[in-house]
C-alpha cells in the first residue's frame, strides 16, 4: 500500500494564549492530510451560525492551567545529535515538549497545531536537526490509552507542524530517520487498537515524508512495534511485528502474527528471524524489543515475550541467537514495557526498561539499576552517539535527562499530569482535586495563580522564563488514596477525604489534619491476576465515590452493585443487585496468551457512573461500563433498566449528571474508543429514562465524551468534556459549540461547575479553570450588539478574594461610573475610569475599565475609603476601606447617561461559624465611623496643604512686609496642627520607624485591625478609638481657631492689597506635597 501527499500551504493563523499573541505558520496537505492546526480558538466559535457565544465575547476569556508541575507519562523521547542541550519528549496526553537547556526547563511546541495530544513516537534527523517527526497514539497499550491521528512533520525544530498521513492508525510505535539522508524515513505503525486495519506494519518515505509506501506487513491484526536502523549501514534495518489488541474489556499480547525481521536493502525485502537458531522454536510470541549496536553491527539484542523468553543476543546480525538473561524483572507486564537499547560505543553495554532502567556492561548477563530517583515505569531511551553518558529517558513522569549515565536525572517539573477525574472542595475559593496516573491524589487551590493570567511576562506555552504553573507544588497537597480515580471530599469537614486506591487497598478515608487513613471499602475482597468472572465483587480501576448533593452524610460507591453509607464508611447498605450486563465474553482473562494482566483497568461489567438525585433524594441513576443505565425512584428498593434504545453495544457510561431542576431529568455521556468508535454520545431524559434524546449536534465526530455536566445556574446550559476539549450548549444539548479559548486540543476527563468558575481535569496537562462564568451563563444571541450590558454577578463571600463584576461595552464611552448602592439608596462605593496622566498609588483603589468589549473588575467588597493626600506615608495600615456586611445590594452602571442595574448578594463565609451577621454589621458600622474620622484628619491636612500652595503663590506675588508676616503667622499656627495630625517628617516608607506616628496613622491602623477578619469589634478597640477621636478633635478645634484668627487676619491684608483671599477648601487648588520623595 502506498500513500501520496500533495503539500499545499495555508495562511498563517493567530493563536491567542493568556493575553499574548503567538504567531505560527504551518502547512497542510490537500489529499492525505487535512488541515491539522486548529484555527485560533476564538475563531472556532464562529463556525456555527447559531452560536450563542461569538468570537468577540470569547476574545476576553482564557482557560488557566493551575498545574500541577508534576509530569505524566511519556513513551517517546529523542535528543539531537550535536546539540546536547536540546531534547524532546512526547506526553501521552499533552503533546510534544522540548528542552534547550539540558532538561532543566521544558515547554510544549505542538499546542494549537496538532489534533491529537497523545505523542507516542519522536525522531530528529541527525544531519538536519530542524527536521522532526512525531507519531501520535500510544503503543504501550494499557487501559487508559489515547488514540492518535497520524504522523506530523516539523521543518523548523518544532516551531510549526504539518500532518503527513496515517490518519487511520490509532498508534505510531516508532519513527526512524536515515542517519545520512533525511529524505528517507521509516514508520512503524501499530494500526487500530481493537479492530482489523490495513494501516499496519512498516512504512517508508523517500521524499521526506510527502508520500509513503508499506514495505513490511503481516496481516490486518498485526502491527509494527519496534524498528531500528544500523547507523553503520543504514540499509540494514530490524523490525518487530506484534499481534496485539486492547479492547474496553480485555487486552492481548501475542499471536501467530508476532515476529522479528531484518532487511539489508533499506526495506525493499525482509527476512524473518523469529525462529532462527537459538530462539524458541515453538510457542506463542508476543511483544519484541530490538536494538543493534553502532559499535559492532553484528551485535543485535532482542527482548522477547515468550514463555521461554528474555533477553537474547546475536553476534552475527540475527542469524543465530543466545538467551543471556531470563529474569522476570526485565520482561514482566510485557505489553507495557519490552524495551531494549544498545550503546553506540561498546557492544556489551545494553539497556532494558521496565519498572526500572537496567544497564548491563557484559551483554545483558548482569544488571545495574540506574533510574536513581527519576520516576518509575520506563518506555523509551535515547543514547547520545557522541557521549554515551548522555541519556534521555521517557517514563511515567515524563522526560528526564542525565549526563552521567543515570547517576542523577533532571527533575520532571512540568504540567503533563494525567488525571482520571476532578472534584472540587467546599473551600472558598474552592480547591480542585484528582488522582494522577501512576502517582498520587493531589489538590490545588483554584485561585493560586489567578494573578498571573494577565501578566505579560508569562508565556504559558513556552514555559520560559515564567511558566504559569511554576511553583504549583508549593500549594499542592495529597489527600490519601492512590492513582486510580475518584475523590470525595467530606462536605462537612475540609480535612476529610475519601479516595479510591489500588495495589491491595480500595477506598481510603483520609484525615489531612491528623495525617491518618483507614480502609472503608464495603466489600474489600482483594483480587489480582484472576479474571473478573471469578471475583466476588467487581471493582473497576476508577470506581465512583461521591456524596449526595442533598444529604452531606450520605456517600455512594459502586462495584457491580451500588453501596451507600451515612456514617463515613463504618457501615454500608447494598442498594442494588448487579446492574451490569456481565456478558461472559467480557469477564475473561486479560493480557494475552503469554503474560496475563488482570488489574483494575481490566475489570469489566461494573457500575462506572453514579448520578445521585439533586431534587429528590430517592432518585439515583447508575450507568455501567458495559452499556446499561438504571434508575431507582425509591432509594434503591427497586430498579428499572432505562438504557437508551440506541445505546451502542458495550458503550461505557462515562458520566451521569442528574438535573438540579427536575427530578426526572438527567444527562448521560458514553464512550467506547477501545471498541473502534470515537464518536460522541450524550443523551437527555426528562421522564426518568422512559424516553431519551441523543444530543450531540455540533460536537466533532471523533470527540468521544468523558463527561457531561449541567450548570445549576441556568436551565439548559450544559458542558461536555471530550477527547478534544470542552463544548457548551445553551439549548439543553440541541446544539453545541466549542468552549476552548486558549486551550490546546487536549483530552478532558471531567467538568465541574463551581461558583463563578468552570474547572476541568485533563488527561495530559493537569487541571484548568475558566474564570468569570457569569457573562457566559447570561449569554444570548445578539448580546454583543447591545451598547451596554451589566451582567448579574455571582454571590460574593466575605473573607475571600471578593467578586468579579462584568459588563459589556460596545464602544469606549466618554463618561462612565459603577456604583454599589445599599437598599436604602446610599452609595457605598464608586468606581470611575482612571484619568489620563493621573498618579495612582496604593490608596487610589481600582479604576473602572472602559474598553470596548467585555470588561471585568474584581471588587474586594469594601466601601469607599478615606481620602489620601499626595505622598502620604503611613505605617501598619493594610486597608483603608470597610468591608460591607452580608446583605443585598444594587450595582448601578452609568455609561454616557444610560443606566444599567443589577442585584448583588454578599454572603457570610460558610466556614466561619462563630460570627453572626449582626457581628459583621456592627463591624462595618464601627469601621465606617473610624473611616470617617480618618477622613476628618486627612481633610484637615489637605486643607492646610492647599492653603500652603496658595500662600506660596501670594508670597511670590507680593513683597508686602505686613502680608508676609501675617502669612508666616498663619502657616506657623496651621503647621503646628498639621504636625500633630500627621508625621510631616516622613519622606520614605520606613521613616515611621524613626519619627513617631501621629493620630491619623493611629486611627488608620485601628481601622486595619478592626477589618482583620470577620467579627464584631471588642471593647478595647472602642476605648482606643474614643481616645484617638478625642485627641483628633482637639487638633481640629485648634485648626478652627487658626481659620478664625490667623487666616482671617491674612485675608484682611490681602483684601487691602486687592489680592485674592486664601481659601483652604478650594478644590481647584493643588495640594502641596513635600519634595524629595
Amino acid at each position: 500500500m502506498s500513500m501520496t501527499v500533495d503539500p499545499t500551504s495555508f495562511a498563517p493563523r493567530v493563536a491567542r494564549s493568556l493575553g499574548r499573541t503567538l504567531l505560527a505558520a504551518a502547512a497542510a496537505t490537500a489529499i492525505m492530510v487535512p488541515t491539522l492546526a486548529q484555527p485560533e480558538v476564538v475563531q472556532a466559535q464562529t463556525r456555527s451560525v447559531d452560536a450563542v457565544l461569538d468570537s468577540v465575547l470569547l476574545a476576553d476569556y482564557q482557560w488557566r492551567n493551575i498545574g500541577p508541575d508534576r509530569g505524566g507519562r511519556s513513551i517517546a523521547v529523542s535528543g539531537v545529535v550535536g546539540q546536547p542541550e536540546v531534547g524532546y519528549f512526547g506526553a501521552t496526553g499533552g503533546g510534544l515538549w522540548k528542552t534547550v537547556d539540558g532538561g532543566e526547563n521544558w515547554f510544549p511546541v505542538t499546542d494549537f497545531q496538532i489534533s491529537s495530544a497523545s505523542v507516542g513516537a519522536v525522531a530528529v534527523s541527525e544531519t538536519n536537526p530542524d527536521l522532526v517527526f512525531i507519531g501520535t497514539g500510544e503503543s504501550c497499550i494499557r487501559g487508559n490509552i489515547l488514540p492518535g491521528d497520524g504522523v506530523y512533520r516539523s521543518r523548523d525544530a518544532g516551531a510549526t507542524w504539518e500532518k503527513v498521513g496515517f490518519e487511520d492508525s490509532d498508534a505510531i510505535s516508532k519513527i526512524r530517520i536515515h542517519p545520512t539522508n533525511p529524505d528517507i524515513i521509516y514508520v512503524a505503525s501499530f494500526g487500530k487498537y481493537s479492530a482489523p486495519s490495513e494501516e499496519r506494519g512498516v512504512f517508508r518515505s523517500t521524499d521526506g515524508g510527502d508520500s509513503w509506501e508499506r514495505v513490511l506487513y503481516r496481516n490486518d491484526e498485526t502491527g509494527a512495534v519496534d524498528l531500528v536502523i544500523d547507523r553503520n549501514d543504514p540499509d540494514v534495518l530490524y523490525a518487530a511485528l506484534w499481534e496485539a489488541f486492547r479492547k474496553e474489556y480485555t487486552a492481548s499480547s501475542g499471536g501467530p502474527g508476532s515476529g522479528m525481521f531484518k532487511s539489508t536493502d533499506g526495506g525493499d525485502s525482509w527476512t524473518e528471524m523469529t525462529r532462527n537458531e537459538g530462539m524458541p522454536q515453538e510457542g506463542v510470541v508476543g511483544r519484541i524489543g530490538l536494538a543493534v549496536s553502532s559499535a559492532d553491527s553484528d551485535r543485535v539484542y532482542a527482548l522477547f515475550e515468550h514463555d521461554d523468553g528474555g533477553l537474547f543476543s546475536s553476534d552475527d546480525g540475527g542469524d543465530s541467537w543466545e538467551l543471556v538473561n531470563d529474569e522476570r524483572r526485565i520482561r514482566q507486564r510485557a505489553f507495557y514495557y519490552t524495551h531494549v537499547f544498545a550503546d553506540h560505543q561498546d557492544p556489551d553495554v545494553v539497556y532494558m526498561q521496565n519498572t526500572r532502567i537496567f544497564r548491563s556492561t557484559d551483554g545483558g548477563e548482569t544488571l545495574e539499576i540506574i533510574d536513581n530517583g527519576t520516576h518509575g515505569d520506563h518506555h523509551d531511551l535515547w543514547i547520545d552517539p557522541d557521549d554515551p553518558a548522555h541519556l534521555i529517558d521517557g517514563n511515567d513522569g515524563g522526560g528526564a535527562v542525565s549526563f552521567v549515565t543515570g547517576q542523577e536525572w533532571t527533575d520532571q517539573e512540568f504540567s503533563t499530569a494525567q488525571f482520571y477525574q476532578a472534584v472540587t472542595t467546599a473551600h472558598v475559593p474552592f480547591h480542585v482535586c484528582g488522582s494522577q496516573q501512576d502517582n498520587s491524589t493531589l489538590c490545588l487551590p483554584s485561585d493560586w495563580n489567578a494573578g498571573r493570567l494577565g501578566n505579560d511576562d508569562v508565556n504559558p506555552f513556552a514555559g520560559q522564563p515564567n511558566s504559569i504553573t511554576e511553583g504549583s507544588m508549593e500549594f499542592a497537597y495529597v489527600v490519601g488514596g492512590g492513582e486510580p480515580g475518584y475523590i470525595a471530599p467530606d462536605p462537612k469537614n475540609l480535612d476529610v477525604f475519601f479516595a479510591g486506591t489500588n495495589n491491595g487497598r480500595y477506598l481510603d478515608k483520609y484525615n489531612k489534619e491528623l495525617d491518618i487513613r483507614r480502609e472503608v471499602n464495603p466489600y474489600p475482597w482483594f483480587y489480582s491476576g484472576e479474571p473478573a468472572s471469578e471475583m466476588v465483587e467487581r471493582w473497576q480501576w476508577t470506581f465512583p465515590i461521591l456524596f449526595s448533593p442533598l444529604d452531606p452524610d450520605v456517600m455512594y460507591t459502586s462495584s457491580n452493585r451500588l453501596w451507600r453509607t451515612d456514617d463515613g464508611g463504618n457501615t454500608w447498605d447494598q442498594l442494588s443487585p448487579d446492574l451490569t450486563r456481565a456478558d461472559p465474553m467480557t469477564l475473561g482473562r486479560s493480557g494475552g496468551p503469554i503474560t496475563g494482566d488482570m488489574n483494575g483497568p481490566e475489570v469489566y461489567a461494573t457500575i462506572f457512573a453514579v448520578g445521585p438525585g439533586k431534587v429528590d433524594m430517592d432518585v439515583i441513576w447508575t450507568g455501567s461500563d458495559d452499556g446499561l443505565v438504571h434508575v431507582t425512584r425509591d432509594g434503591g428498593e427497586s430498579w428499572t433498566d432505562v438504557t437508551p434504545p440506541d445505546m451502542p453495544d458495550f458503550g461505557r457510561v462515562s458520566q451521569i449528571d442528574a438535573s438540579a431542576f427536575d427530578a426526572g431529568r438527567a444527562y448521560i455521556s458514553v464512550r467506547k474508543p477501545l471498541l473502534d468508535d470515537r464518536r460522541p454520545y450524550i443523551w437527555r431524559t426528562s421522564d426518568f429514562g422512559a424516553t431519551w434524546t441523543k444530543i450531540v449536534n455540533g460536537i466533532r465526530d471523533d470527540a468521544y465524551v468523558n463527561a457531561v455536566r449541567e450548570d445549576p445556574n441556568r436551565r439548559g446550559l450544559l458542558y461536555a468534556g471530550t477527547n478534544h476539549g470542552v463544548y457548551v450548549s445553551f439549548d439543553d444539548g440541541a446544539n453545541w459549540q466549542e468552549l476552548n479559548p486558549g486551550f490546546p486540543d487536549l483530552p478532558v476527563t471531567n467538568v465541574v461547575v463551581e461558583h463563578n468558575e468552570l474547572a476541568i481535569a485533563s488527561h495530559g496537562r493537569g487541571f484548568w479553570v475558566l474564570d468569570n462564568m457569569a457573562p457566559i451563563r447570561q449569554a444570548e444571541r445578539g448580546m454583543t450588539e447591545e451598547a451596554v450590558r451589566l451582567f448579574d454577578p455571582p454571590a460574593a463571600f466575605r473573607s475571600t478574594d471578593g467578586v468579579v463584576l462584568s459588563y459589556w461595552l460596545r464602544e469606549e464611552p466618554s463618561e462612565a461610573k459603577l456604583e454599589v448602592v445599599s437598599l436604602s439608596g446610599e452609595v457605598l462605593r464608586t468606581f470611575e475610569p482612571a484619568v489620563e496622566g493621573e498618579e495612582r498609588d496604593r490608596w487610589s483603589g481600582a479604576a473602572l475599565p472602559v474598553e470596548a468589549g467585555l470588561n471585568t473588575l474584581r471588587w474586594d467588597l469594601t466601601a469607599d475609603g478615606w481620602t489620601a493626600f499626595p505622598r502620604m506615608i503611613l505605617w501598619g495600615v493594610r486597608t483603608h476601606t470597610p468591608t460591607l456586611p452580608p446583605g443585598q445590594y444594587t450595582l448601578r452602571l452609568t455609561v454616557d447617561g444610560r443606566v444599567e442595574t443589577s442585584s448583588l448578594e454578599i454572603r457570610r463565609h460558610p466556614w466561619i461559624e462563630d460570627v453572626t451577621d449582626d457581628d459583621m454589621r456592627a463591624q462595618f458600622d464601627f469601621a465606617m465611623e473610624i473611616r470617617d474620622r480618618v477622613e476628618d484628619a486627612n481633610q484637615a491636612v489637605i486643607a492646610i496643604r492647599r492653603m500652603r500652595t496658595q500662600v506660596i503663590e501670594r508670597t511670590e506675588a507680593s513683597d508686602d512686609r505686613e502680608l508676609r508676616e501675617a502669612l508666616h503667622e498663619l502657616m506657623t499656627a496651621a503647621g503646628e496642627v498639621e504636625a500633630n495630625i500627621y508625621q510631616v517628617r516622613n519622606r520614605s516608607g520606613q521613616d515611621p520607624l524613626n519619627f513617631p506616628i501621629k493620630v491619623n496613622n493611629r486611627l488608620a491602623n485601628l481601622l486595619s485591625m478592626v477589618e482583620q477578619g470577620d467579627g464584631a469589634p471588642n471593647d478595647g478597640m472602642r476605648e482606643v478609638y474614643q481616645i484617638m477621636s478625642d485627641e483628633l478633635q482637639g487638633y481640629l478645634d485648634a485648626l478652627e481657631g487658626v481659620w478664625y484668627d490667623e487666616l482671617a487676619a491674612a485675608n484682611e491684608r490681602l483684601a487691602e492689597l486687592g489680592m485674592e483671599a486664601l481659601d483652604p477648601f478650594d478644590a481647584a487648588t493643588a495640594i502641596w506635597a513635600p519634595e524629595g520623595m
